[in-house]
Order: structure tokens, then sequence, then C-alpha cells
């Protein structure tokens, strides 16, 4: 005996309409997600996608371009200055030129001078000192402020000319460290740190000596082992800055 639909088969057969409505719905949403996935990707692994590379690597990948970029402004500076000795009018205009690019920093300098090395501290440095609290990772790597005291001290201290790592420094040079990596005009640099300057070795060492800035930084030498060390040589040779000159402004953006 059938039994004649009532208000409750309706309900049931409405719910099942339903249902099926959803369910496609849900495939189709689900196949919309993987076309815009694959358009995204465009064969390519999303876990590999530049955007998601880290700091340090977009940090190495800019300062190698940026060392072919200065070795051809090198080359590009070469040919304007044989140019420019070819143009001048009088052993006088070349001599003028010649004091302007060496008070630039642009030429070559040599003569007596200085040579500090800063280094992090041994991995798994200890106290040294008894009483001495122990160290945080803070405390066993050359900061920002340790090279820019080296470099601030030297500049007292009556220097011709300062070099860190293999570059010369002008006046818009700027020192910068992310974590314990240099950056330095463009360029990227790991510890050990190296410092040079020309000028009267007595006058450098003693401005050196003489930085509160540096004397903190020798009792942590003391306390947890970080590298310092401290050479007169009688002889450097400082390159000429092979960088670009152009000043640039940022428009109030740090």
């Amino acid at each position: 005996m059938s039994i004649p639909p009532g208000p409750a088969g309706t309900r049931r057969s409405g719910i099942r309409n339903v249902g099926r409505a959803l369910t496609c719905a849900v495939f189709a949403l689900a196949g919309l997600l993987f076309y815009v996935s694959a358009q995204t990707a465009r064969g390519t692994d999303l876990r590999t996608d530049n955007s998601l590379l880290s700091l340090g690597d977009v940090i190495r990948q800019r300062s190698s371009q940026n060392q072919q970029a200065q070795a051809q402004l090198a080359d590009l500076q070469a040919r304007a200055q044989d140019l420019t000795d070819q143009q001048a009018h009088s052993p006088a205009d070349t001599a003028q030129l010649d004091g302007l690019r060496l008070g630039a920093a642009m030429e070559p300098l040599q003569g007596a001078g200085l040579t500090v090395t800063l280094n992090d501290a041994p991995p798994n440095a200890t106290a040294r000192i008894p009483g001495v609290a122990e160290p945080n990772v803070n405390d066993l790597v050359i900061h920002q402020q340790d090279i820019q005291a080296v470099v601030n001290a030297m500049w007292r201290g009556g220097a011709e000319g300062v070099q860190v790592m293999d570059q010369r420094l002008i006046s818009t040079s700027a020192v910068r460290c992310v974590g314990n990596t240099l950056l330095l005009q463009g360029r990227v640099y790991s510890p050990p740190y190296v410092i040079k300057a020309v000028g009267r070795t007595d006058a450098l060492s003693a401005a050196v000596e003489a930085d509160p800035t540096i004397r903190k930084y020798l009792q942590y030498v003391q306390a947890y082992g970080l590298g310092w060390k401290v050479q007169e040589n009688g002889e450097l040779t400082l390159p000429g800055y092979s960088g670009t000159t152009e000043l640039r402004s940022t428009g109030g953006q740090p």
C-alpha cells in the first residue's frame, strides 16, 4: 500500500535538493581554487617563490649585483679620468685636479698607519672573569657601534684616509649592521672586520685608546673573548674610492 506524500515527505525531498545544490557549489569552488593556484604558480613550486627568500639571501644577492656594478663603475671612472687628463690645459690644472681627487678619496693613498681588527667571540664563549654574568648572544658579536667607534676615533686622530674591509670611506659613507653582518656601500661583509687608516701612528693609537665606546668594548674583550687586534704599519696602501658619488634624496623616508 502506497503512502501518499504529506508534509514530512515534502520536507525530506526539499532537504535532499538543498544538499545536492550545496555539494555542487563546494565542488565548483574547489575547482576555482585549483585553477587560481595553477595560474599563480604557472608551473613552479610555490614554496620556492622568490618572495619567500630569507632576508639574508636577498642581501647577499643584492651585494653580488652591487659588486658587479661597482666594478663597471670603476672602469668607467678610469676612462673618464683618462679623457679628463687629455683635456687638461696646463700642468697646474692637472695638479689641482689631482689634489681634489686625493682629497675626495678618489685616488690611492700610501703612508704609515694603523690597522684595527674586530671579531666575534668564539662559539659557546662563557664569562672569563669571576663574578661577571654569563653572556647573551648580543654580548658575543660585533655591533655597528663598535665599528663606527673605531672609524670615528681614527678620523679624530688625524687620519688622512680610512678603509673598512676592502672599501675606502668617503664623506657620505655609512656603516650599517644587520645582526653581525656589515652593510657598507651596497656590499655585505662578515667578521672579522678590518679597519685601516693612514696617518701618524702615535696620534691614531692615542685616539683609539681614548675613545669611551672602545674602552667599553675592551671590557667585553676581557670578559667574553671578543676579538681585538691593533697593529702599527710602516707602510699602508689604501685604494681609491670606486663607487658612485651621486647624492640621492629619499624624500624623507628612512
